[in-house]
């Protein structure tokens, strides 16, 4: 297979890669997503431009370019659709981007892409029924049932991190509702949970770093007691939000992935464990070993054809 070019559109950064057939990344670039401009034509340049060096150094005639995005996506036209953690409502990616490159363009889900990568490539290999869950910047989630990737109707089955997971802080979500799992355990709005903990319970208020998602997490390791409750009451929002995984989609593994999680797998997994509901039997539960390239990879995958083995995204793309 000709080398593609991946590219993962975060809410935090960007990361674009030459990807062959075997998973092998050739090259990597990376910078940080806008987060403010005049037009939604800023985010389409962050990518156009990685995409450009990667052609001009590393690979001058890719076989096709695949998008992993931050939903909501709009797969029949190719454009993100109000994603609460970037600056703007509508943002086209696959049609400026084929145009300027004359190249076939996919776009798809990040975590329905991160999915994808661990069929192919990862902890998903070989299992049926499975899960995909990012704790990073917001919260998601990419299913296989029966080998068959959960599209949705436009692209966005198991956005999971809009599950209500909390009637008690109420927390407002990017999206600007309250007592969603992304709103309370996502790296972008854990300081605002956390700070709302605090209020709560009666307990200091944060300040700088201490109120940071890194100096959190560190406070706790140090055997601070604010922080340890925090942490404890955060395994208990996690603990919901898996349960509601597990009795949704009834997977055999769960692959966890992520900055969050990445960085805090310790005070994350297994903290959430005693919370987890067992209605239904626990399925295995484990740190991706992909170190946060799986959404890159699915979408070198889904850049070779609209037809997967998980799925065929051109019957969706029909209207």
């Amino acid at each position: 297979m000709a080398p593609v070019i991946a590219v993962d559109l975060g809410g935090t950064w960007t990361r674009a890669g030459v990807v062959l057939g075997d998973g092998q990344i050739l090259a990597e670039r990376s910078v940080a997503t806008p987060k403010g401009g005049g037009s939604p034509a800023v985010i389409t340049e962050c990518v156009a431009s990685l995409v450009r060096e990667l052609c001009t150094s590393f690979c001058p005639r890719p076989e096709a370019i695949g998008i992993s995005a931050a939903g909501p996506v709009d797969i029949r036209h190719g454009a993100l659709r109000n994603p609460p953690n970037l600056p703007f409502r509508d943002i086209p990616l696959v049609e400026p981007l084929a145009a300027e490159f004359n190249l076939p363009v996919i776009l798809v889900n990040d975590c329905h892409a991160g999915i994808i990568g661990e069929a192919v490539f990862g902890d998903a290999r070989g299992i049926a029924n499975a899960v995909y869950l990012t704790l990073s910047t917001g919260i998601g989630a990419g299913v296989l049932d029966g080998g068959r990737l959960l599209f949705g109707r436009e692209g966005n089955a198991a956005e999971v991190g809009h599950f209500v997971v909390d009637t008690t802080y109420r927390v407002r979500c990017g999206c600007g509702h309250e007592g969603h799992w992304e709103g309370y355990a996502s790296g972008s709005h854990l300081p605002r949970f956390f700070a709302r903990w605090c209020e709560f319970h009666g307990r200091p208020l944060p300040h700088g770093r201490d109120g940071e998602p890194a100096g959190v997490f560190a406070r706790a390791r140090d055997g601070d007691a604010d922080a340890t409750a925090f942490i404890d009451e955060l395994a208990r929002i996690n603990g919901r939000g898996i349960s509601d995984l597990i009795v949704a989609y009834d997977p055999e593994r769960i692959i966890l992935d992520g900055a969050v999680v990445r960085e805090n797998g310790d005070l994350i997994y297994p903290r959430c464990l005693p919370y987890i509901d067992r209605f239904l039997p626990l399925p295995e539960i484990l740190v991706s070993r992909l170190g946060g390239r799986a959404p890159l990879l699915g979408a070198a995958v889904l850049a070779e054809g609209h037809d997967t083995p998980f799925g065929s995204f051109r019957d969706l793309l029909k209207d």
